[in-house]
């Protein structure tokens, strides 16, 4: 029995990451009993669109996933901004 062939490996992986595109930039803030997952997503025109997922850290902890306003930024870190600030006041109107 011979092993397997690892020829061209690598440029499988690289064809691959190329292929599944940007990644989306994250990150998490605590506000209050609060964490905000902010997120930046690349769309086709080199803009961004925001999520964001509200989850309380004591009981219950079930994560919110919260309609953003449909805006398209210019950077992630206004994408992730709007999602921070848009999070805090749904904390301050619903929490």
């Amino acid at each position: 029995m011979t092993a397997p062939s690892l020829t061209g490996w690598p440029a499988r992986i690289l064809a691959l990451s190329t292929h599944l595109g940007a990644m989306d930039a994250t990150r998490t803030f605590r506000h209050q009993d609060y964490e905000l997952l902010c997120s930046a997503k690349p769309m086709a025109s080199g803009r961004y669109t925001a999520t964001l997922v509200v989850c309380k850290q004591v009981w219950p902890t079930r994560p919110r996933v919260i309609a953003m306003r449909h805006v398209d930024y210019g950077t992630e870190g206004v994408a992730i901004d709007a999602a921070h600030a848009q999070g805090v006041e749904w904390i301050l109107n619903y929490g």
